[in-house]
């Protein structure tokens, strides 16, 4: 069996002392760049690798930090998680995903996971069923950075990046306004998640404003998917009062209300659709879905560099910041009837 390579190995190959190897690797700003160089090269020459369980005793540090989504099928997700990856790699942070599958039960034992890989810390967007927060607050009783994205609770102690989702959904509203469509149903998710609630406010704070009725029989709470924007549609389709338009709680849902409306004949955009998200899909169905941009990448990248500046902290959370970012408005045939 093949002995594995250590740093007194790579020491002993270049005649310097264990220590500088050391500093080399874990990139020292002490140590040349020349030096460290030649450490690397020989690492790769003779097939080193670090033990990072072993460092992160050492060092207190891993140089991992874990991610938890609620799934990779959502394109928004992938895309946060790429740009997340990109930002660190550049400061030799690996990174460990896990996926909840909005199940509450698996984000638990997601974030014991990551804790005993002894990650540096832990970049979060909550599953639709999360509402108590114990697992989280252990995260940052042990000095570990958190940080929740995209979905966030209100009552954890952490730096958050976000889109302004109240503005997300008054957004959405007023292009609807703005295009005549005055009787507006809104097919949304029934749990208690601030970014679904936010947004439907928006909704409300946009009617109200151009003096339009909620009309109570076209909206439906329940779940969000393709399967939920075709019966929530067909419930809407029931009532007395019809739609001239839908509002999807996200683009998979939106892209249910298309199918469901095409089932019942009627026209789009004569009835208008919108969602959330801005998936990759929607510019190429038919026909092609209205969405709010959520900046994907640029929330990756604020999530990054928000890490980045906690770890360096003594207390990572003596600032607290939030970053709220602005939601992107794409117009696309599903909602314009009128040429502007």
């Amino acid at each position: 069996m093949n002995k594995k390579t250590t740093i007194y190995d790579i020491a002993r190959a270049l005649g310097i002392t264990v220590s500088t190897v050391s500093r080399a690797l874990n990139n020292v700003p002490t140590i040349s760049e020349a030096t460290r160089q030649l450490v690397l090269a020989k690492a790769k020459e003779l097939n080193y690798s670090v033990n990072k369980i072993a460092s992160s005793l050492s060092s207190g540090r891993s140089n991992t930090i874990g991610v938890i989504v609620p799934t990779m099928q959502i394109h928004f997700f992938a895309e946060a998680v790429h740009s997340i990856e990109k930002e660190l790699k550049k400061h030799n942070y690996s990174l460990l995903l896990y996926q909840s599958n909005e199940s509450y039960s698996d984000e638990v034992n997601g974030v014991k996971t990551l804790l005993e890989a002894q990650v540096d810390g832990i970049i979060a967007s909550l599953s639709l069923e999360t509402q108590q927060i114990t697992h989280f607050q252990e995260v940052i009783k042990q000095g570990k950075c958190l940080i929740t994205f995209d979905r966030t609770h209100r009552d954890i102690a952490a730096p958050v990046v976000k889109l302004d989702d109240f503005e997300a959904g008054y957004l959405a509203t007023k292009h609807l306004i703005e295009q005549g469509y005055k009787k507006i149903g809104f097919i949304t998710t029934n749990k208690e998640i601030a970014i679904f609630q936010d947004r439907f406010s928006g909704f409300e704070a946009a009617l109200k404003e151009a003096d339009l009725p909620q009309l109570d029989d076209l909206i439906v709470r329940g779940e969000l998917s393709i399967e939920a924007g075709i019966k929530g549609t067909e419930q809407i389709l029931q009532s007395s009062i019809q739609p001239d338009a839908i509002i999807g709680g996200d683009d998979f849902t939106a892209v249910g209300i298309i199918q469901a409306l095409k089932a019942a004949e009627i026209a789009i955009p004569a009835t208008g659709v919108i969602g959330f998200a801005n998936q990759t899909f929607s510019s190429f169905i038919t026909p092609t879905l209205s969405s709010i941009d959520q900046q994907a990448n640029k929330m990756g990248e604020e999530c990054a560099k928000l890490f980045l500046k906690m770890v360096k902290q003594k207390d990572p959370y003596e600032d607290i910041e939030q970053v709220v970012l602005d939601p992107i408005l794409i117009k696309r045939k599903s909602t314009c009837r009128i040429d502007n």
